[in-house]
């Protein structure tokens, strides 16, 4: 059940590469990398050294990934409690939009997942005449582009016949489940369980995919007395790499969606997910789109609720830094190819799955989207992790333009059918699961209720 030596050696090399990013003193411990027998003591041991090593001098950042130190770390004066007027009804059906606008915005971008630039989809789109874009993507720009996503067969317009399964929509609908289960108390422990029985690990990547197999691990250990739960916190810091990419932030959308108008609870609730298996980064992009996604519910200025969400995110760090700049930017923008232009010359090394650039692009889809039809296809045209920025996109327009923002020809193509690729969930009727999504803020008002797994079952197969 060992992983090979040659994993656990690139694993390490990758996990240095991240510390550097981190501002650590990494100097001199690649060349005690390749100096080490190949042994699994060796490279266990060196591992664990890991943890010791110092951040350099000259760091200005601090980083923080407990909640109580991001917390300290945050804008003293962001809101604790309920933002603007609450309308259970009014969200519930806002929650309902955004969850159906998230698959468009998923399947709108599977098909070119495949890190475009802007340049590179303009002049496919340009050359099969769909620039701007304004519908799903078709196999003529795709042979255009010169390159495709595996899943363009059933991604690519003319091909849709139901939403084809994603990762991204997998997570949300995770997030709906911890929620209906457990409530807003649900652990670490709670969500291990959820991805063990849910989770094929062949639809993970990254840092999920590692901590899914710890999981598994774990269940050989976890009705002994001697589990320790505690244990959990810490699988991330242990050869687990890329634990700052945008994994954990595609979770964000179901604890944004539970909480309308109450950014602090949806940016702890999204802590407690993304801390299962990202760190830094990771988690401040999580929990910033989760307050971003709370306070559409009520607020709308898209400028004040992008601003008001980043008063969640610790001010010394660099996803505080990048992202306030990149807010600038979008503020002081005449259109949206402005703002991207800037955007991208900034960010550029940043590209697929690395946040900072994606973050600053879907802030420019926000201001400048006239509709969710609109603001998805910006979001994707703007390239990079276009399938789950599309998605995260269309989480956050929908809630804030609401119920019937969406233009049906966007949903008609799925003939209100949905395939997921989570096990042991049998619900394939889309307007029906998102009727069961929309049910989220009133699920969470006024105290925690657990569904019972009988009315589960009802919901998935009536």
């Amino acid at each position: 059940m060992l992983p090979s030596l040659s994993y656990l050696k690139r694993s390490l090399e990758g996990i240095l590469r991240n510390k550097f990013e981190q501002g650590y003193q990494t100097s001199g411990y690649l060349a005690r990398l390749e100096q080490l027998p190949e042994s699994y003591d060796a490279y266990v041991e060196f591992a664990h050294t890991l943890a010791a090593i110092p951040i350099r001098d000259n760091w200005p950042y601090y980083e923080p990934n407990e909640l109580s130190e991001i917390w300290r770390e945050c804008d003293p004066a962001r809101p604790l409690g309920q933002v603007g007027m609450l309308n259970l009804k009014d969200s519930s059906a806002r929650v309902e939009a955004a969850f159906l606008a998230s698959a468009c915005g998923s399947m709108l971008g599977k098909p070119i997942e495949v890190n475009p630039s802007l340049v590179e989809l303009s002049q496919a789109l340009i050359s099969t005449g769909k620039w701007p874009l304004r519908d799903y993507i078709s196999e003529e720009t795709l042979h255009a582009l010169g390159r495709r996503h595996w899943s363009w067969y059933e991604t690519a317009r003319g091909r849709i016949h139901y939403v084809a399964p994603d990762d991204d929509i997998n997570y949300t609908l995770l997030g709906m489940l911890v929620l209906e289960q457990f409530g807003i108390g649900f652990t670490k422990r709670n969500l291990r369980d959820l991805w063990i029985n849910h989770l094929p690990i062949s639809t993970t990547w990254g840092p999920e995919r590692a901590i899914l197999l710890r999981s598994g691990i774990s269940y050989l250990e976890h009705d002994k007395d001697e589990f320790n739960h505690l244990d959990i916190e810490s699988w991330p810091d242990f050869l687990v790499k890329d634990t700052e990419l945008c994994g954990a932030a595609i979770r964000a959308d179901a604890y944004g969606y539970a909480c309308p108008g109450q950014p602090a609870l949806a940016a702890e609730l999204a802590w407690r997910d993304a801390s299962f298996t990202h760190r830094r980064t990771g988690i401040y992009a999580t929990m910033f789109i989760a307050a971003a996604i709370a306070l559409a519910h009520v607020l709308r200025d898209p400028i004040e609720i992008m601003s008001t969400a980043l008063q969640f995110v610790p001010r010394r760090s660099r996803f505080y830094e990048t992202t306030h700049e990149a807010l600038q930017i979008v503020a002081n923008a005449d259109n949206w190819l402005e703002a991207y232009a800037s955007i991208n010359h900034k960010y550029a090394k940043y590209s697929h799955c690395q946040v900072y650039q994606e973050v600053g692009t879907l802030i420019n889809t926000f201001r400048f989207a006239e509709n969710v039809g609109d603001g998805i296809c910006k979001q994707v045209m703007q390239g990079n992790d276009t399938d789950s920025f599309g998605a995260t996109a269309g989480s956050l327009l929908g809630v804030y333009f609401g119920s019937g923002s969406l233009k049906p020809r966007w949903l008609e193509p799925f003939q209100d059918r949905i395939h997921t690729g989570l096990s042991y969930f049998s619900e394939q009727k889309l307007s029906r699961l998102a009727e069961r999504v929309g049910r989220l803020p009133e699920l969470l008002q006024g105290g925690v209720h657990r569904i019972q797994p009988s009315e589960l079952y009802v919901n998935e197969n009536t």
